[in-house]
């Protein structure tokens, strides 16, 4: 039963997937599905990240010393501010490993 399930949702998915990856295939979305869609990894992102950074163990963590929550603050301004991916990764993992050692 599970096999069955994972194989017939395996080729689901790469279905779905591959229609959109086939060059000669002229399908065309809809404008308003193509802005919709721009919003489609920030919203995952924001799912993604907003667990790991404001709770601890089904609890809120405090504001004040919460370092992954001035992690992200630090990371969104140098992010806004350089605008190069790679130092920005390298400064926000610095600030936040000192933080982790300060607290």
């Amino acid at each position: 039963m599970s096999w069955g399930l994972i194989l017939a949702l395996t080729l689901m998915l790469f279905s779905l997937r591959f229609i959109f990856l086939i060059p000669g295939l002229p399908l065309r979305l809809p404008v308003f599905i193509q802005q919709a869609l721009t919003y489609s990894a920030p919203c995952l992102l924001v799912a993604i990240c907003a667990p790991i950074v404001l709770l601890e163990e089904q609890q809120f963590r405090d504001i004040s010393d919460n370092p992954y929550l001035w992690g992200t603050l630090f990371c969104i301004i140098a992010a806004r501010l350089i605008k190069n991916t790679l130092l920005t990764v390298v400064l926000t993992l610095v600030f936040f490993y000192t933080l982790i050692y300060l607290f």
